[in-house]
This record gives C-alpha cells, structure tokens and sequence, in this order.
C-alpha cells in the first residue's frame, strides 16, 4: 500500500512546503529594482521591494503600470495577467517583511559615487539580519565586485552578483557571477533561478564591469570621439549602428535610456578599477552629466523625449562644437 500525505492533493496551501524562489525579495525599486520585480512576477514568483518611503513605492507601482500597459498595447499581455502579475508584487518600508525571503537582491541606485559601496554593504548587512542563513543574497550591480561587498557578512558564501539586462527588458539573458567565497551550491541555485525567470544564464567570471559595460562604454567612448572629431552628425551615427550593424539602439540612443548620471558612475569605476584611458568618461558624457541631462528620465540626454519617453528632438550636444 502507497501512503502520501493527503495536504499535497488540497486546494488550502496552508500545509505545503513552499518551494525554492517561491519568494523572493528586492531592495531598491528603481528601473533595476522595477524591472527585476516584473519579470519575477510575471513567471509565478511572490516579490517584496524595500523602498525608502511610501512615495517611492507608489512611484514604483505607477511606472509598472506605464510598462506594463505598454505590452498590453502591443499585444504581449492581457488585462488579466497584468492584474495577476501586479498582485504578486508588494511594497515594503520595513527590512523585517523580507523575513521569510529565500532570495533577495540588492538594486539600489546610488546618489553618490563616493558612498556606493558603503550604501551597498550596509544594505547587505540590514538584509542579513532578517532573512534565514540559507537565503541567498544578491547585487545587481555591475561595476561592484560581490566579493568586496560580502566580505564583512557571516554567511559570505551565500553572496553572488547578477545582471538583468534594463536597456532591454525583453532581453532573455542575464549575468552570474560567482564571487569568491561564493559556494558552488548558492551558484547552481541562481543558475536555476534564472532558469525560472525565463532566461539564459552567462557565466562571468568576477570583474568590474562584467562583459556587457565593459564592452558598451569603450563603445559610447569611440562614439563620443567620432562625434567631437566632426565625423559625423549624432542621428548618423547612431544610425550606423542599428541599420548597418543591425542593432535596436544606437549608442547614444542606449545611452539616454540606461541614464548618462549611471554611465557616468560606471565609468568612474571601471578606470579607477583597470587604470585603462578607454574606460575615462569622455567629455562629452561629463557634460551631459554636470548639466544633469541624465536622458529619457530627465525629458533631456543626447535627444530630447516626451513625457512617455518618445524621442521628440535631438539634444544640445548634436550641432554644439567643443
């Protein structure tokens, strides 16, 4: 005779073990934070996002909305899912809600570039004293080395680093790298992870800028001395890049959207990090930085954009010699 526990046939869940990534927990509901939340939620996963006031959680609510409307238009979602995929996600002011989290990640966006690391480590530390010591936590910043950032936790073998693509929401790929005290079963968990949020896993080994930021601000660098060189208008060359090499944005296009403040920070990082004149911020991004044309999120960056974020011009910088 087969005897099994009768609370796996019930409707009431009241019973059951929840399964790995059955919840997960966010710290920072940003563009990152926001983004993270939505594809979590959209495949069947439970989200809590610390932000630091109830403005910034309803701020939050509102662009996934926005976004979320946007694929409902082009017939990539229906009413009903959005509605599910919305009642899954919770705002929290209190660390204690990620309680009973077996997944967190850290997506703040830092003010300034000076305090990152300090903001980040506390982060982790707050979020180390509430969750369980199976937990696993997580950063999804690309130009801060995990192992830097765990090195003062308890559980340091638990700590791992990420990278969903913003520029591209839609984009199925993602980042994983494992840090130097990370275990191979913490990492074989997140592997699975994005496995569940439906996308592909790339192993990258631990270093500043991962491969994707490496590669795109030597990029923007290039585009940005072609520009001050006269060689081309700002609109032509963006247009080199998407019609002739077949990619959705141009380089100064990408910028806008990814936010030339964040570019900027990268930047600092990764030449501080490698010591390499590739990596400087041009003057051209220094510009724009000080002037806080950031991009799509100020309305101002290379274009101009409409509150919706439609481009509606070009920016100061595509007629201005330097």
């Amino acid at each position: 005779m087969i005897i099994e526990p009768i609370e796996n046939f019930g409707l009431s869940k009241k019973q059951q073990q929840p399964t790995l990534f059955s919840k997960i927990g966010i710290v920072g509901c940003g563009k990152d934070g926001q983004n993270i939340a939505r594809i979590a939620s959209s495949n069947g996963i439970e989200v809590v996002f610390i932000e630091l006031s109830e403005g910034r959680i309803e701020n939050a609510f509102n662009k996934l909305n926005i976004v979320l409307d946007r694929r409902i238009e082009n017939w990539g979602m229906t009413q009903g899912e959005k509605k599910l995929t919305l009642s899954r996600i919770k705002g929290s002011l209190d660390y204690k809600d990620l309680n009973d989290c077996d997944f967190v990640i850290e997506a703040i966006r830092a003010e300034s570039s000076d305090r990152k690391i300090t903001e980040r480590k506390e982060v982790f530390r707050k979020i180390e004293e509430v969750v369980n010591p199976e937990c696993i936590i997580a950063t999804n910043s690309t130009t801060i080395i995990i192992t830097e950032l765990s090195s003062e936790l308890k559980y340091r073998d638990r700590c791992v680093s990420l990278h969903f693509f913003v520029q591209s929401p839609e984009a199925r790929i993602c980042e994983v790298v494992k840090g130097l005290y990370t275990s191979d079963e913490v990492y074989s968990k997140v592997l699975k992870f994005v496995k569940m949020v439906n996308r592909q896993a790339i192993p990258v080994e631990e270093s500043a800028g991962l491969i994707s930021i490496r590669l795109y601000t030597a990029l923007l660098n290039e585009a940005c001395e072609v520009l001050l060189e006269g060689v081309g208008a700002m609109v032509d060359i963006d247009s080199v890049w998407k019609v002739g090499f077949g990619m959705r944005f141009g380089p100064f296009e990408l910028a806008d959207i990814l936010g030339i403040d964040k570019i900027n920070r990268w930047m600092e990082n990764l030449y501080s990090e490698f010591g390499d004149p590739r990596y400087m911020a041009s003057p051209v991004i220094k510009k724009l930085n000080r002037a806080k044309r950031f991009g799509v999120h100020t309305c101002c960056g290379f274009y101009k954009y409409d509150e919706n974020g439609k481009i509606i011009g070009t920016g100061p910088l595509s007629n201005e010699k330097f």
